[in-house]
């Protein structure tokens, strides 16, 4: 390695370990921007979504940390990283970020700004990361009993949330395309609330409810009560069992989607949650 990669690894950690001074949950990045680590199940002929349940490093932002003795074992594993991510929807700050891309023809500010007037919020005094393209991140906190989702694009063209499962890239961090940086006067800041108006927004709107059918009985709702009953880090594992057992006893397509909303309801979005229930169905020998 470089002298210059050390330098920027080493650069890396002390940020990450800094971050975390501050309660936030970090990660090793590579200069692409993803995580430094890869995932120990890659070589694995038909992967489930294990989330670090395994013991073993390489499952993204289910790798974070606040902890200063797991941070240097996450960087030491990576010593190719040149920056962290913080991970989002963590307490205590249960971050959100707000990506205010820099694309041709789109101008973020603009949106977001339109969005304020046009739903009365203001973007309190906040943590502000600048992008080496131009774009900002800003950082805010939501309540702890609410699960900001993923999205791209949907809140308005050029603007990104970074919600549950996503990952912010921590200032200080150096990837292929330059420094992450504060913006002047907001490194001593806390992520400021999130107006409630703004939040919101930034939530999936209801969902048709599913009724169980009758076929499915008293097991197909003791099976949707096990998933809606997982916490942050078993959620995956949990609907997948519970999908593997619906196949298995002959319920499985009428809890499709009972399960999917179950799996939404603790913080999975959409698409994670149908594919580990599509996994469960490969595994079981039926067609998803």
């Amino acid at each position: 390695m470089a002298t210059t990669d050390r330098q920027a690894t080493t650069l890396a950690l002390a940020h990450a370990l800094s971050a975390a001074e501050r309660g936030l949950a970090v990660l090793p990045l590579s200069r692409s921007k993803l995580p430094a680590l890869r995932s120990p199940h890659r070589d694995d002929p038909a992967p489930s979504p294990c989330h670090g349940a395994c013991g073993r490093l390489g499952h993204g932002v289910y790798d974070a940390s606040s902890d200063p003795d797991r941070i240097r074992e996450l960087f030491a594993a990576a010593p190719w990283a040149t920056g962290y991510g913080i991970a989002c929807g963590l307490p205590p700050h249960h971050l959100i970020g707000l990506d205010l891309d820099v694309k041709t023809g789109t101008d973020s500010s603009a949106a977001l700004r339109e969005l304020a007037l046009r739903h009365l919020f203001t973007i309190p005094p906040t943590m502000v990361v600048v992008t080496p393209s131009g774009g900002r991140h800003l950082w805010l906190s939501g309540p702890p009993e609410v699960v900001v989702p993923n999205s791209a694009g949907r809140l308005a063209p050029g603007i990104d949330i970074r919600g549950a499962g996503g990952y912010l890239v921590g200032p200080g961090s150096r990837t292929g395309q330059g420094v992450y940086a504060a913006a002047p006067g907001t490194a001593h800041l806390a992520p400021a609330p999130c107006p409630r108006s703004l939040l919101r927004l930034l939530l999936p709107a209801p969902r048709a409810h599913h009724p169980l059918p009758a076929s499915a009985g008293g097991h197909g709702q003791g099976l949707v009560q096990f998933v809606l009953a997982a916490h942050e880090g078993q959620r995956n594992t949990r609907l997948f069992w519970a999908a593997c057992r619906a196949y298995e006893d002959g319920i499985g397509p009428a809890l499709v989607d009972p399960l999917a909303d179950a799996a939404r309801a603790t913080g999975l979005s959409e698409r994670e949650a149908r594919a580990t229930i599509a996994s469960a169905a490969r595994m079981t020998g039926h067609r998803p």
